[in-house]
């Protein structure tokens, strides 16, 4: 790789194509992509597409078919989802040859604050739940023990 980054375990995942494409997600919700073009075929490189889908379905946003220069060697990809599954392939062109294709594929896990927002809510909705129980068996209870049904007065026979 011709950039100076790194990934530090504690701000990024790193998520490897096989060959040399390099999918760096940071905690930011944005992607660094990198990547190092095969040494035999430079002389022929004609630049690099770049292609994102998300599960599985075809999107428009900001790297849907970015075409880059020869000597591009890495993307910065922005406002990525949470818990959605990428993919992000990078074409090689030539002008000689076939051109080359490698995909990675990632998925941004949530932040730490968002995990326990989440955690919240859920606890939040539950005790709502419970209150919303306990008014109405309160309503039921206080309807039925403190107005008894009408009762009939009970008619003496006399003998």
């Amino acid at each position: 790789m011709d950039s100076d980054f790194r990934c530090d375990q504690r701000e990024c995942i790193l998520y490897k194509s096989g060959r040399s494409l390099l999918a760096n997600v940071l905690r930011n919700s944005s992607v660094l992509l990198q990547w190092q073009p095969s040494a035999p075929y430079l002389a022929d490189l004609k630049g690099f597409l770049i292609n994102c889908s998300w599960n599985g379905t075809f999107t428009r946003f900001q790297c849907d078919s970015v075409q880059l220069g020869v000597n591009c060697r890495d993307y910065l990809l922005t406002n990525v989802h949470d818990n959605v599954r990428y993919r992000i392939c990078l074409q090689t062109l030539f002008s000689n040859r076939t051109s080359m294709e490698e995909c990675v594929d990632f998925s941004v896990e949530p932040l730490g604050m968002q995990d326990i927002v989440i955690a919240m809510t859920a606890v939040g909705g539950s005790i709502c739940v419970m209150l919303v129980i306990i008014c109405l068996l309160v309503a039921y209870i206080t309807e039925n023990l403190m107005h008894p049904a009408f009762m009939h007065p009970s008619t003496k026979r006399g003998p």
